[in-house]
């Protein structure tokens, strides 16, 4: 099993399908990334000799910030943007949509699941 950037990979698949498992990798970094490596895109990783892996590897950490570094990249600017008091931020705090996206209807990935407000049953006493 080869393990990059403290990620295992799965066995059964193409290397450049299965380097997009890290975060901070997509498919066209990743076709750079095997490129740079000399490593034959088609083959297995379970068919990956140690060498290759190394040069993948090698590869990633000096053209790429990813996982660990990435993430905490991400969250200090959804921080800054936060402390700041940005228009941004502040949707950011709201936990509401970002990027100007309508909020009357559609919206349920960010706010979550619909809370209804409405009159409550009148008891009789």
């Amino acid at each position: 099993m080869a393990r990059i950037a403290g990620v295992d990979l799965p066995r059964n698949k193409r290397i450049e399908v299965a380097i997009t498992y890290i975060f901070g990798i997509g498919h066209s970094s990743a076709k750079k990334i095997i490129q740079e490596s000399k490593v034959n895109p088609d083959i297995r990783v379970n068919k990956l000799t140690d060498e290759q892996v190394a040069s993948i590897r090698n590869v990633i950490e000096q053209s790429f910030k990813v996982e660990g570094a990435l993430r905490t990249e991400y969250n200090m600017n959804i921080k800054r943007l936060i402390d700041i008091g940005s228009y941004r931020g502040l949707r950011h705090r709201r936990g509401l949509p970002v990027r100007g996206q309508r909020t009357k209807t559609n919206a349920r990935t960010r706010k979550g699941k619909k809370k209804t407000i409405g009159r409550k049953k009148k008891s009789y006493i």
